[in-house]
């Protein structure tokens, strides 16, 4: 008998994971409450950018194996890969969980399988979902089976990611767990590692946490760098030649849905003991508006008066279209704090979504007197500054990303600077 999946939420995490089960020979019915993205999947059309993902799409439902809806149906499995943002006041917000869960009780049927797949606070299986779930009257562990294998994929990577990289399952009991390996042996070349729940959503938050803190570090060392003469990027790359340290990149702040939440998890669930974890979270936020600030410091220094800032990249990283938690827009808001004029751009983001965007680059950069690289696609990297009309005539780059070529930029007139780099604040009437 063919085994059919219900995957509730097809967003970045939701829509690959339900094509993927789809193509690998299940039939997978997509759940989402916004029926315009359900209208546009079952038109083949995406509402993200994932590479391979159109390919994909088109194949699942061609052949018949997906199909999206607003609501859910009974299922052998059920896969919820729904948002878990913070609140304003950085606690979790973990009502998309909930909601999400009970949307299924009405259809959980005894031997089913319940997967969590988004990245929660520890204790949310325990806490939040299984409550929802013994409205079935099921026995729990026993007739009804519920786990925790959070994605491990990067934006632009996911397809590849999903399929090579070990994943981690956490079972509410060993048969949960074996079940879900079982499941995601269709596709998974990696090794599947097993545990229980409230392990597996530490391990998904402790790797985004690691992450978050080492970047912290990075930004500390280009406040540092800044005023030692010392190019930061260099450094950190001689630094890195060592066999067992891997420090990351600094940039204007830290964003994506995972990174810039998940530490959090663990300063709310233990404030008095995350002090590090706290530490680097109120660092890497604070960047936007150290970035903000260096921008406004060199169009002083060049007594510019009223200076209008192009901030070219609105996703949180290259050569994708998600915007969530971006540095980008915060930098913008800081930006705007300081009572500059802003106009943005990023050419992965094809609808406008943000009250300073425009549709060309061009427009951005011909009515600014600084342009502001916050986002590392490859569109800018590859661009010619010959090739750019500006307002001044030796008009301001700050790049936050080290992604361009500082000799080309510099020959094409422009007076180029980088975050972290010391080494020019000595000469920034060059």
């Amino acid at each position: 008998m063919e085994k059919k999946l219900c995957v509730v939420g097809l967003g970045y995490i939701g829509l690959p994971t339900a094509v993927m089960f789809a193509n690998s020979g299940l039939q997978v019915h997509g759940v989402d409450r916004n029926e315009h993205v359900v209208q546009l999947i079952n038109n083949k059309q995406l509402h993200i950018e994932e590479n391979g993902l159109q390919e994909r799409l088109e194949k699942a439902v061609d052949v018949g194996h997906f199909q999206a809806w607003t609501t859910p149906v009974e299922a052998d499995v059920y896969i919820i890969a729904v948002p878990s943002p913070i609140n304003p006041d950085n606690t979790a917000n973990l009502e998309f969980i909930r909601a999400a869960t009970a949307s299924i009780v009405p259809f959980v049927k005894k031997g089913a399988l319940v997967i969590l797949e988004s990245t929660v606070p520890p204790k949310t299986v325990e806490n939040i979902m299984l409550p929802e779930l013994r409205k079935t009257e099921l026995i729990i562990g026993e007739e009804l089976f519920v786990s925790h294998s959070p994605e491990r994929v990067i934006p632009g990577k996911i397809f590849e990611e999903l399929v090579n990289n070990d994943r981690i399952v956490g079972g509410i009991n060993a048969k949960s767990a074996e079940m879900t390996k079982d499941l995601y042996e269709v596709f998974v070349k990696g090794t599947i590692h097993l545990t229980d729940a409230t392990t597996a959503e530490l391990v998904k938050v402790m790797e985004n946490t690691y992450r978050d803190v080492n970047i912290a570090f990075a930004n500390e060392l280009a406040k540092i760098a800044e005023g030692i003469d010392v190019d930061i990027w260099e450094a950190i790359k001689f630094a890195n030649f060592h066999p067992r340290v891997n420090i990351h990149t600094p940039g204007p702040g830290v964003g994506g849905h995972c990174i810039a939440v998940d530490p959090w998890f663990l300063v709310e669930l233990a404030p008095e003991k995350a002090d590090i974890i706290k530490k680097a979270r109120l660092t890497n936020d604070g960047m936007p508006m150290y970035t903000a600030k260096r921008a406004e410091r060199l169009l002083q220094e060049y007594n510019i008066e009223n200076g209008k800032v192009a901030v070219l990249g609105l996703a949180f990283k290259g050569n994708v279209d998600d915007m969530r938690e971006s540095p980008s827009t915060k930098v913008i808001d800081s930006l705007q704090q300081l009572g500059l004029d802003v106009v943005s751009f990023d050419p992965h983001i094809k609808e406008l979504q943000h009250s300073t965007q425009v549709a060309t680059l061009e427009e951005a950069v011909g009515t600014a007197d600084l342009l502001l690289l916050t986002t590392d696609h490859d569109q800018f990297k590859d661009l010619n500054p010959a090739d750019l009309q500006t307002k001044q005539p030796r008009p301001i780059l700050l790049d936050t990303k080290n992604a361009l070529d500082a000799d080309a930029w510099e020959q094409a007139e422009y007076r180029f600077f980088k975050l972290g780099d010391g080494k020019k604040e000595g000469q920034l009437y060059k």
